[in-house]
């Protein structure tokens, strides 16, 4: 992490940053702060952070109610990360929504294998059957007809949440064969 403050060990002939670049840097160090308040403390204890002023800072800023008395503490978790370098947290971070991201789509493609196999019927229990050859069909039938069944009488889809389980359940087991 480039220190602006000293000019001691530039090369003859090199510049400093420009006063706008160094704003830049220090925004993003900020930025890079507030995203780390924003996590769990779960998620927090896997990021890559020696410094236990930086993490004493983040658990106060959580405390803070006032919205100029938190600006200000972020500022102040922008400074302690121009001490650290931020290229592992940032890393960190980007694996982390990286993986949340993967988790919603795979949750998501899942709701709509739900929705085929509804939809389908018998056909779409052959969608499963053909991801999933360990799947018990005669459960996948009898979900697919309660369902059909609830949606005439206008009951609530309770066939459905259970079908949902269950290729959640499939998939933690066999995973995505796709």
């Amino acid at each position: 992490m480039p220190d602006y403050d000293d000019d001691s060990d530039l090369p003859p002939g090199d510049e400093r940053p420009s006063k706008s670049a160094m704003k830049r840097h220090m925004l993003a160090l900020q930025e890079l702060g507030e995203a780390l308040v924003a996590l769990s403390d779960k998620q927090l204890a896997q990021m890559p952070i020696d410094d236990e002023r930086l993490l004493q800072a983040i658990g106060e800023v959580r405390r803070i109610n006032s919205n100029s008395a938190r600006r200000r503490h972020l500022q102040l978790i922008g400074k302690l990360m121009r001490d650290i370098d931020p290229e592992p947290i940032a890393a960190a971070l980007q694996a982390l929504h990286t993986r949340r991201r993967q988790q919603d789509e795979a949750f998501h493609q899942l709701e709509q294998l739900r929705e085929a196999v509804l939809a389908a019927g018998a056909e779409g229990v052959e969608q499963v059957m053909a991801r999933w050859p360990q799947a018990d069909r005669q459960q996948l039938r009898q979900l697919a007809l309660q369902h059909r069944r609830e949606t005439e009488r206008g009951q609530p889809p309770a066939a459905s949440r259970k079908l949902f389980r269950y290729l959640r359940e499939l998939q933690a087991l066999y995973g995505g064969a796709d």
